[in-house]
């Protein structure tokens, strides 16, 4: 049978004291005699009082909580962020909330609510891919709550943001297809209303333009970028009259279903199809070939992220300051699957 839980309230009636001294002696105020303090400290433990950090937290005017919201936190990439947010929150006193949107719009309306109400005190946000409207993070301006977004970012000058540069990581990757003697190279690119497909597609157009070739409409498949939309593209592309001899993609997932089809086909890669993902998801150093990869340092991002928010934070508000914006420089994983040999 549960017991309920002692408050300073039962302590000060249980002694005859006001519920003021006990506050006081429970936080060893000097004011209160010794043989007071020491015979409130004693009730305390016979009931097991615990106090509540969050509502004398919320008394001083915050909650020494952020709130992080995330698409998902399966697979490596937000499991990473997590763990550098959290390193750097949690060594400066801070907790963390987590909340995912599951990749989905209404989800992650409720979550900003969740946020708001637990009066968390700064809020990073990584917006789901369905999201077309973000005035439902207006909420969280008017109410003064500092706002921070990450890797999938609200495309603005007035917002603050820690990014990867991905059109440099889409740039790499296909520059690199291209040095292995790719000519023919199809592009799986996610949704286009977020910003870093756009870039990545970007990188992908200026690497084709820099060796003197054009981006052909045939070879670029966009979708949500899950294993069974790269499964569709790959069978998709291998019916066309002249097949790609490559394919860099925007998501790891979407070009391990392309794997999939290519070795179901009895293809080889790289020799007849060459391939490079993006995120570097911990399964491509497991797949046969290893998949060549953009490593977005997620762990690097999670505590620039952080450690903007915490600035914001403590910000005093005397002086206005600028929107910040931090990027971060992908690094391509060369790995078997793009590896023809040649230069």
């Amino acid at each position: 049978m549960s017991q309920k839980r002692a408050s300073i309230s039962d302590i000060a009636k249980e002694l005859n004291l006001a519920v003021s001294t006990v506050s006081r002696a429970l936080s060893g105020h000097s004011r209160i005699s010794k043989a007071t303090r020491d015979r409130v400290q004693a009730l305390a433990e016979q009931l097991n009082y615990q106090p509540n950090h969050l509502a004398a937290a919320l008394r001083k005017g915050h909650s020494n909580t952020l709130g992080v919201i995330v698409p998902h936190i399966d697979g490596h990439f937000f499991s990473q962020v997590m763990k550098g947010a959290e390193s750097v929150a949690n060594r400066a006193g801070f907790n963390v909330l987590l909340c995912q949107s599951n990749e989905d719009y209404e989800q992650e309306q409720k979550n900003v609510v969740t946020m708001i109400n637990a009066q968390v005190d700064g809020i990073l946000v990584s917006v789901a891919r369905p999201t077309h409207d973000f005035s439902h993070f207006d909420k969280i301006e008017k109410r003064g709550i500092p706002l921070v977004f990450f890797d999938r970012i609200v495309d603005s000058p007035e917002l603050n943001a820690v990014e990867l540069d991905d059109f440099q990581g889409g740039y790499q990757s296909t520059k690199h297809l291209l040095e292995q003697g790719c000519r023919r190279i199809a592009h799986f690119g996610g949704p286009q209303h977020l910003q870093i497909y756009i870039n990545r597609f970007g990188g992908y157009r200026q690497a084709l333009q820099e060796f003197g070739m054009e981006v052909e409409d045939e070879l670029v498949l966009f979708s949500d970028m899950w294993e069974a939309d790269g499964r569709a593209g790959m069978e998709q592309l291998l019916a066309l009259p002249t097949p790609p001899d490559a394919i860099f993609s925007a998501s790891d997932f979407s070009i391990a279903g392309a794997m999939r089809v290519l070795k179901e086909r009895g293809l080889r890669i790289p020799q007849d199809v060459a391939l490079a993902g993006y995120s570097n998801e911990s399964f491509c150093s497991l797949t046969e070939p290893n998949l060549t990869s953009v490593d977005q340092c997620p762990e690097e991002m999670g505590r620039a992220a952080m450690q903007l928010l915490m600035e914001m934070v403590h910000d005093t508000g005397d002086v206005a300051v600028a929107p910040r914006k931090v990027v971060i420089q992908p690094r391509l994983m060369k790995r078997e699957s793009s590896m023809k040999g040649k230069k």
